[in-house]
Order: C-alpha cells, then structure tokens, then sequence
C-alpha cells in the first residue's frame, strides 16, 4: 500500500505510478509530477490544507449537533475522516494545459469520468481470487451469484473446461471440432456472453450511487466519497459494452435478453440495495469474481490460438482513446485491461461491503489502492481501509509540504 494514485472526478485518468512513487517525485522533480497520459493533471499544492483527523472523530453529519453527537456515541473508529478531500478533489483543483483537444489528432481527449490505466507490468498481476463467504447475507449472496452463473453459461453455451495439453500440441488444432462438442466458444459465442455480462454489470454502480444520492440529500448529511466510485464504476462498466459492441452488434434475440435481464435486475438489486446494501456490495464482488474468470479463460484461449478469428483484429478506436492504450493494441490487449477494470470493481466492492454503510468514508474517495494490490487480493477488511486511508492521506499531506518547500526555495533563488 505504498503506492499513491490520487483521483479526480475529472481527470483524464487514474494515475499509475507503481514505479515512481509521488513523493520522491515531489521533492526532487517539482515540476515534473507523474501524470496520466493525457493533458491534466491533480495539484498537489491544492491540497495543501488537508488535515489529518481522528477516525474515531469521524462524521458524515452536516448539523453540529448530530456530528457532537456521533462524536460522543462511542461505537468505535470510523473508516476515513473528515478532512479536506475526503470525498476526492475538486476537478478546479487541477492544473489545465493548453492543449486543444480538438484540434490535435494526437490527443485522445478527456473523458468526464476517471478509469484506470494500466502497464503491462499491472495487467500481468491480475489473479482470479475468491473471498471465503462469511455470515450468512454472504453466503446468499455467493450461492445468489453461483445459481445466476449456471443459468447464464447454458444460455451462452458456456463450459469452464480447460483443454488438455495433448490437444493443445496439436498441429493444427481441432477447434472445429471442439466447438462442435460444446468444449470452446466460438468468437461469436464469446462476444454474446461479454455484451450479456457487461450489460448487466453497468447496473449496480448506477442503482447504488443513486439510492446514496437521494439518501444524502433526504438526510441531509454528506455521502463520504461514496457516490463518485459507485458512478465511475456503472460507467466504467458501460464503457466495456460500448467497445464490445464495436466490433460487432447485437441480434434482436440478445437485445430482448438484455432488455429482459436489465428490467428484473435493475429491481432486484434496487431492492436489495434499499434494504442491505451491504449485501448488495458483496454480491457485486462475487459477480466481478466470475467475471475475472470469465476474462481469464478467453484471454488464454487467444494465447494458445483457440480463437484464431480475433487474433489480428485491432483494438477499436474507443478502447485505446479510453484507456490509453498505444495505436497499435489488438482485441486482446482491450480484454486484458477489461479483466483489470473487474478486479478493481471485484477489490472495491468486497472492501466497501466490509464497511459501517452509514457512518464510514470511501476510503478509496481521495486515493486508489495500486493494481497490484487490487488485482491479487479479494479486498481490504474494515481495519485494512481504515489504517490505508489515515496513510494515503499523510503521504498527501507530506508531498504537500514538500513541493511547498521546494516552491519557497525556488523562490528564494530568484
């Protein structure tokens, strides 16, 4: 949890700085802060007044009264704080280039809301992990998650079974006889399951960040950075289907199964989510725990050329303006970082179901955990996003000071 990769609901992306810790930069590269590959970029300076405060000091309450009350209840620390930036820096806050956009064809252009960009190195450590259900609320969500994932994969005509190596070392390879046994999905196949899957998952980001939405401006209390990630999260997910459809539309048969699945889902986990969003959260880090294996198996069917028909299709125009991906990445190279996206949201679901639901701060509001850590582990306990958010925001604090430092001695020397 060393890295630091601050957030903005408008910047051009997550930055990733795995090997280029922020506050190294900071102190001996002022003017060279690690940024995304685009044209924007977080100030750290403009978090200069961000104050660390007590957990247990915590408050969601706007109204004096509630939050002394809160104060004095004595039922524990609280994850996050009350500090400046805890719901994530204001997109002002930033330092905005010249560039035209428009104009320059070698700009991709912002997107409105972040989404991860990863290296190769990032993309390589993502595993299919599982997080051991629990109370009982898990273990429905689980066995929730596991009866849908046999409905989906006999519709899709789907079997997680892998092929022996003595048919891998054929030359060539049997693959119509594979997929004429039910053994391997044709690239059709896998295209009907992906735009399936990415239509119903854009659905609990939006349901959540919008029941949280009407529950803060009801109770009139604010929502602790929750919002914004549950947001990003539905349109991170859209973003998936959007590419997907790229490369090839949907039938009338799987726009009435999309319309059908959406209408039940989004009602279900409406529902779900008004009564036990803790559960609700749970139940999406499952979903996205299919999900990367979902990924997972098409990406090494490609590797060992069981989908010869996508091997040299290139990576469409919208996957490598949105996740920054170099101009000449295939249709792999988007799955791969597709399979990242869900283990992010597998990671931030499972962590966010650990948390007090109505007195806890998003720990990730301010700052993201770093792939790595997001891509090999199911997720933070309440304890582990506790002490990661008092941390990040003391590195922020103290890469704060230092480029305050560095600015007066600057100025100094002219």
């Amino acid at each position: 949890m060393s890295t630091l990769i601050p957030r903005s609901s408008f910047t051009l992306a997550r930055i990733s700085i795995i090997s280029r810790p922020l506050i190294c930069q900071a102190c001996f590269h002022p003017h060279q802060l690690p940024i995304a590959s685009g044209s924007r970029s977080i100030s750290i300076s403009a978090r200069s007044r961000i104050q660390v405060d007590e957990p247990k000091k915590a408050s969601l309450a706007l109204r004096p009264e509630i939050r002394q009350q809160e104060k004095q209840s004595g039922n524990g620390k609280i994850v996050g704080s009350e500090t400046k930036g805890a719901e994530g820096p204001h997109y002002q806050d930033q330092n905005h280039a010249t560039t035209d956009i428009l104009s320059n064809e070698s700009s991709t252009g912002p997107w409105t809301m972040m989404n991860p960009i990863y290296t190769e190195q990032e993309l390589d450590t993502i595993k299919i992990v599982t997080r051991t259900p629990e109370t009982v609320a898990d273990k429905a969500a689980h066995g929730t998650v596991k009866i849908l994932r046999r409905a989906f994969d006999f519709l899709t005509g789907y079997k997680a079974t892998p092929i022996p190596d003595e048919v891998l070392k054929q030359d060539p390879l049997p693959i119509q006889e594979l997929r004429s046994k039910g053994l391997l999905l044709s690239h059709h196949k896998w295209l009907f399951r992906f735009i399936l899957l990415e239509s119903i998952a854009g659905v609990p980001g939006m349901v959540g960040g919008t029941l949280r939405h009407l529950r803060s401006i009801r109770l009139l209390r604010r929502d602790g950075g929750w919002i914004h990630t549950l947001l990003e999260e539905a349109e991170n997910e859209r973003m998936h289907l959007l590419t997907f459809m790229t490369i090839a539309q949907p039938s009338i048969f799987t726009r009435a199964l999309v319309l059908g699945a959406q209408g039940i889902f989004y009602n279900a986990f409406f529902l779900t989510y008004l009564f036990s969003p803790k559960t609700a959260h749970r139940f999406v880090g499952a979903l996205e725990e299919e999900a990367v294996r979902t990924y997972t198996h098409c990406i090494e069917d490609m590797e060992n050329g069981l989908i010869p028909e996508w091997e040299e299709v290139p990576a469409p125009r919208i996957a490598i303006d949105y996740w920054r991906l170099p101009l000449n990445s295939k249709l792999i190279d988007v799955i791969r970082v597709v399979r990242a996206d869900e283990a992010t949201h597998r990671f931030v679901n499972h962590s966010l179901a650990n948390l007090d639901q109505k007195k806890d701060f998003n720990p990730f509001a301010l700052v993201e955990a770093d792939a790595k850590t997001r891509g090999e582990k199911w997720g933070f306990t309440r304890k582990e996003s506790s002490d990661f958010a008092q941390e990040q925001q003391l590195k922020l604090m103290k890469a704060s000071q230092c480029q305050h430092e560095q600015g007066q001695l600057r100025i100094k020397q002219h």
